[in-house]
């Protein structure tokens, strides 16, 4: 995973890499939604076509935000991960 910080917030994601390796994402699931999750902790799993995989956060941060774009188009995140495909904002 990724992360890109923005002023106080940072954008969590999947990096290229790791899309790639997983094939294509049909779902993403957000189980800490407004939870401090620590670093290297689980906010949630990704579903592909080949595996489910948790996904684990790159520093300690609360969740503030599910992207509501991965809600209803999961494939973004293969098809932009550093940009429209993050996943989650964080503070």
């Amino acid at each position: 995973e990724w992360i890109r910080v923005e002023g106080e917030y940072g954008y969590v994601g999947v990096t290229d890499f790791a899309q790639n390796e997983l094939g294509d994402i049909v779902f993403v699931e957000v189980t800490s939604l407004g939870q401090t999750v620590g670093a290297s902790g689980i906010f949630g799993t990704i579903d592909a076509v080949k595996t489910v995989s948790d996904l684990f956060m790159p520093a300690g941060a609360e969740v503030l935000e599910i992207n509501p774009e991965i809600e209803k188009t999961p494939e973004l995140v293969n098809s932009d991960p550093y940009g429209k495909g993050w996943i989650v904002k964080v503070k």
